[in-house]
This record gives C-alpha cells, sequence and structure tokens, in this order.
C-alpha cells in the first residue's frame, strides 16, 4: 500500500501465479505474496424465449463476437440480481422489451468457454400489441414464426437449442428444463462456418456505408 498526500491512497497490484494450493487437485491463480486463491468459475448467463402468439422475439447483435447474427434476448448476470431480474434486464436493454418471466426453459452447459445459460420462457408484459425496438446492442428485433426463424443465420449454438426447446414445449405447462444435445453434452463445438456469414458480412458493410 503506498499513499500518497492526504487523502489519495493507492494499492500496488499483487504478481499472481498459476500452480495448484496446498489441498486442491487443480491449478489455479495464487497471489505468489499472500498465497490468496483468485478462484475462476463460469459466468451464468441468462436469458429468454420470449413468445407473443405463438411467435419468438429475436435480436441481431449489434457487438462481436458474431455481430449481425440473430440471437434471443440474454447476456450475463449482474451482481445483486435474481436470474429472473437478470433476464427481464436483458431483454429490456436489448428489445426494450418489459417481460413476465413464465419459467426455466433450458439450462445449457457451455464448458468451452466457461458458461451456464438459464434461459427463460417468456410473454410480454402487456397484453395487447407487443411494445419492442432495437436497444443499444442489436441492429434490429422482430417476431418471428417457428417457420420464419433465421436458421442460417442464428448466432450460436445455444440459442438453436433454446429454440427447439420452445418448439418442443409449445404453449404447453413447463415441465423439466431442456439441456445440452446429446452430440454437444459439454457444449464445445462452434457454429459451424455457412453461407450465411457472407451475407451478414455484406449487409453490415451495406448497413455501413449507408451510415457513412
Amino acid at each position: 500500500m503506498i499513499r500518497a498526500g492526504r487523502h489519495v491512497t493507492f494499492s500496488v497490484m499483487s504478481s499472481f501465479v498459476r500452480r495448484i494450493p496446498e489441498g486442491d487437485d487443480r491449478e489455479r491463480m495464487v497471489c505468489a505474496d499472500c498465497g490468496h486463491v483468485a478462484y475462476e468459475n463460469p459466468k451464468i448467463i441468462v436469458g429468454s424465449v420470449v413468445v407473443s402468439d405463438g411467435r419468438v422475439l429475436m435480436c441481431r447483435r449489434a457487438i462481436e463476437p458474431r455481430r449481425g447474427f440473430w440471437t434471443l434476448p440474454a447476456g450475463f448476470m449482474e451482481l445483486g440480481e435474481t436470474l429472473e431480474e437478470g433476464a427481464a434486464r436483458e431483454a429490456m436493454e436489448e428489445a426494450e422489451a418489459a417481460i413476465t418471466i413464465e419459467g426455466i426453459l433450458g439450462v445449457f452447459s457451455i464448458a468451452r468457454i466457461g458458461q451456464v445459460q438459464v434461459i427463460f420462457r417468456a410473454r410480454f408484459t402487456d397484453p395487447g400489441a407487443p411494445v419492442f425496438r432495437p436497444g443499444m446492442e442489436s441492429l434490429d428485433v422482430r417476431l418471428f414464426g417457428p417457420d420464419e426463424i433465421p436458421w442460417e443465420e442464428i448466432a450460436f449454438p445455444s440459442v438453436h437449442w433454446a429454440l427447439n426447446a420452445w418448439r418442443a414445449a409449445g404453449s404447453n405447462p413447463l415441465g423439466k428444463p431442456a439441456g445440452n444435445p446429446p452430440d454437444d453434452i459439454r457444449g464445445v463445438h462452434r457454429m459451424p462456418p455457412s453461407p450465411a456469414d457472407h451475407r451478414v458480412d455484406r449487409l453490415i458493410d451495406s448497413q455501413g456505408e449507408s451510415a457513412a
């Protein structure tokens, strides 16, 4: 700790090394000075399949990764909020949509990047006409029927899984949450390259030229 002046205090960042702490069985980030262990744990993602009259709310991403591809309103939980509060906040941030959570639709493990995703089924809070528009992280926001979903332009595998879970459940009462598919039980596969990659790139380029 270094004190500078009367009211300003600076902390010197300790150096961390990766080693196996005593009593543990795997490498951790350990402070070389005091032995404090900085545990690195999976992040929790919360989101929702928001449904209105058999159509699902989807957002075209305005940020990387997978900018220009379609996803569900979802993102990292914040400290101090519940799963449900986080999912509702993400819907408001990405689609400016006020939603009511109905229940857990799926829980997915993405071991490749250290994520656990909890996806809810939800509806618009206002029983009237759905109100939504693109938030700062979305280029576009739309409602798609099952046959209208742009499957070739989906951003992430887990979006496929959540949409398939929604189609399987329909409007029936929710049962056991869906999980990873048998061919990717740990969530290690990326989206394979497809012709949609070039279409999305051209779309983003054309929008940039229009804005210039």
